[in-house]
């Protein structure tokens, strides 16, 4: 086997030196009879190629081979023009038996008629099937190319909605790449056969030219004898090298202007002139013009009954029934079984839906729904910086009819009811007026809302109500969701797909991350505990970058993120501020905080460290400061101590999840900080300086 490759590799170059031999040594006449029926070869079988191929880039190959076929008949084309010169002289068979034959046989001997057939050959090759193949290719190629990023975005749109696996995807990917690259390179192709064509005809005027020269002078020939001898040499040469051109022509016609089916050529053409409907007025025609006076009868009748037998026999095998397939036979199933697939779940993310809702995922009426929770997706993946998981969408016969429920790892995260048919309009604060309709609370942010008819959607929003369907509101409500709950859906596979993106731009920043010094089970926990607290894994080269650095320091997850979160403050502060704002915070009184100290050296677990009458007071104080923020939607933080983040975090985060909880170290020493409230003690002036609002 090793040695039948070492031979496939090495049959290229030797063809490519064979070719440069062609054109340098001179060769005896009997090696170009072996070489002119092994270039008649050559095309014969890539016409029978480019006809059974069942779509284009079954031959994706072709204008390479055209490229080579095309040099390799030009080299014989030198080679001959050679023999035919130097040789001429000496007869007709001075060139070799195939130069002969095409000259005498093909062409009855007379050079002149020679000179017409050789030119109707090349006006044939050139002006109709070359130059029309060209623009076939050109066009092909343009539209191709105009077409590759719907393709591409097609692709994409199938595997975020779950239609295709990753495999698949990334197959269709390298059929458009690859199609896109064929029809680019036909367009250049063409441009060789029409270039042969071209010398073919410079070739034969050389030829003529030269022998009626070297004839008179250098071999003693009359000029008629000369022009005899040399034309009739010149003319099998130039058509022995024609018809391989023409077919190669043929082939790269067909290539190009084929369209994509299951069957071969044949069987494509041969299916669609298959029919009664086709044959039945080619018979009815080809008889009236049969018994016309004047007609050649016994050659158009019989052409018409032939053509009649073939409508009635196309007709008698469309009646027959189509042959019934055996029923397979079904196994009986053993109750006493039971499959894998009844007990397990396969799908992370489930979206349950009762049978009032079916129409909102139904392919017949365009599938609203399924199209929303594909951008949701989409959305999400670019926001938390990895692909998220597939949606399943099922029905469910314990759920009423317009209830659906958000199901994550088997776990509720979210329920509620939608109306298909009617449209929810939410109160954001500027709505006005009364609206008819059912009362109801929009599910992601609890908003005052009411489901109206559809005809009433442009009076509510012209009332300032903000107006969407049922498919939206459950997709609002999926993608809050999943972001609230981005780190479940975070696993070691995903993690593993992070690192391999990574490993291809940075391979040494992901050796000295993992797996040594971090197994892939901690690295996966370092992230999700990351994402927990709203850092997204979109700039994972600097977030690996800042676990890498400390890991160095420590092996326990906790304790990374700790020692990581100082490193990625821009990352952390870049939603809470823009750029030319002051980050907005609020702060514990000092004496608090030393108390929260006290208690988390006391337990080092850190699993009941505030006292909870404590942390009571603690929370109210914290939403009663931070209502007017939240009124305003101006995003703020809570700034601590390091040592008390983790505590102060668990504690707020049941009543003001969306809260980051940072220390001081976090925050970058060239961010202006304005301090708007100190929880148990008395607010500072705001536009504070830096250093002077987070000096501890």
């Amino acid at each position: 086997m090793k040695l039948l490759a070492n031979a496939r590799q090495a049959a290229l170059p030797a063809a490519i030196l064979l070719l440069v031999v062609l054109m340098v040594v001179p060769i005896p006449a009997a090696m170009l009879d072996i070489f002119f029926i092994m270039n008649i070869t050559i095309s014969l079988a890539v016409l029978m190629v480019a006809l059974n191929a069942e779509k284009p880039l079954d031959f994706s190959a072709f204008p390479t081979v055209l490229l080579f076929a095309t040099l390799f008949r030009l080299g014989l084309n030198v080679a001959s023009t050679r023999v035919v010169l130097v040789h001429g002289h000496e007869g007709e068979s001075a060139a070799g038996h195939v130069i002969e034959a095409f000259g005498t046989f093909v062409i009855g001997g007379d050079y002149v008629v020679g000179l017409f057939v050789f030119a109707i050959i090349v006006i044939i090759n050139l002006i109709v099937v070359t130059k029309g193949a060209g623009r076939v290719s050109e066009v092909s190629a343009r539209f191709t190319l105009d077409a590759l990023p719907g393709k591409q975005m097609a692709i994409d749109a199938d595997l975020n909605a779950g239609l295709i696996t990753p495999d698949e995807a990334k197959k269709r990917r390298v059929d458009v790449a690859t199609e896109a690259e064929f029809y680019g390179s036909m367009d250049g192709s063409s441009k060789f056969v029409k270039g042969d064509a071209v010398a073919g005809l410079l070739i034969l005027a050389a030829n003529i030219v030269g022998g009626l020269i070297l004839g008179p002078v250098s071999h003693g020939l009359g000029i008629a004898k000369a022009a005899q001898t040399y034309t009739m040499l010149a003319i099998g040469d130039a058509l022995v090298a024609q018809v391989p051109a023409l077919l190669l022509s043929i082939a790269a016609a067909s290539i190009v202007t084929r369209v994509k089916s299951e069957k071969d050529l044949a069987g494509q053409i041969g299916s669609q002139f298959g029919s009664a409907r086709t044959w039945t007025p080619v018979a009815a025609i080809l008889t009236l013009l049969g018994i016309l006076p004047g007609m050649p009868h016994l050659v158009i009748l019989p052409i018409a009954a032939i053509a009649g037998f073939a409508a009635w026999k196309l007709h008698q095998i469309a009646k027959r029934p189509a042959p019934a397939e055996p029923a397979p036979v079904a196994e009986a199933p053993d109750l006493s079984k039971i499959g894998w697939d009844e007990v397990t779940e396969g799908m992370m993310v489930n979206l349950d839906i009762g049978y009032g809702l079916v129409p909102l995922v139904d392919e017949r009426r365009g599938a609203p729904l399924m199209a929303r929770i594909t951008g949701v997706r989409r959305q999400l993946s670019k926001e938390l910086g990895f692909v998220v998981p597939q949606v399943r969408v099922r029905d469910d016969i314990n759920l009423a009819p317009y209830t659906y429920r958000l199901m994550l790892g088997g776990v509720c995260v979210g329920e509620d009811q939608v109306s298909p048919d009617e449209m929810l309009a939410l109160d954001t604060g500027q709505g006005f007026g009364e609206l008819l309709g059912k009362k109801a609370k929009d599910p992601t942010f609890g908003l005052d809302a009411t489901w109206i008819a559809p005809g009433d959607a442009d009076a509510a929003t012209g009332q300032g109500y903000l107006v969407v369907d049922a498919g939206t509101v459950i997709a609002t409500h999926l993608n809050h969701a999943l972001g609230a709950n981005s780190s479940d859906l975070l696993g070691a596979d995903e993690v593993q797909a992070l690192l391999d993106g990574l490993k291809e731009r940075s391979p040494q920043l992901v050796a000295s991350l993992s797996p040594n010094p971090l197994p892939l089970t901690t690295l996966t926990a370092v992230l999700r505990a990351l994402l927990a607290e709203g850092v997204t894994l979109k700039e994972f080269r600097r977030i690996a970058a800042a676990i890498s650095a400390s890991a160095q320091h420590s092996a326990n997850a906790e304790e990374i993120v700790e020692l990581a979160r100082p490193l990625l403050g821009g990352l952390i502060i870049q939603k809470l501020a823009g750029v030319r704002e002051p980050l907005r915070v609020m702060t514990l009184e000092g004496g608090l905080e030393q108390l929260l100290g006290q208690a988390v050296r006391a337990d080092p677990s850190r699993r009941h460290v505030i006292e909870p009458d404590l942390g009571r007071r603690i929370v109210d104080a914290l939403q009663a400061a931070a209502q007017p923020m939240i009124a305003e939607a101006k995003p703020f933080a809570l700034v601590v101590q390091p040592a008390i983040r983790v505590a102060v975090r668990k504690l707020v985060r049941t009543v003001l999840p969306d809260t980051p909880v940072m220390s001081f170290f976090e925050v970058p020493e060239d961010k202006a900080v304005e301090v708007v409230a100190v929880i148990g003690g008395a607010a500072q002036p705001a536009h504070v300086g830096h250093q002077q609002a987070l000096a501890a």
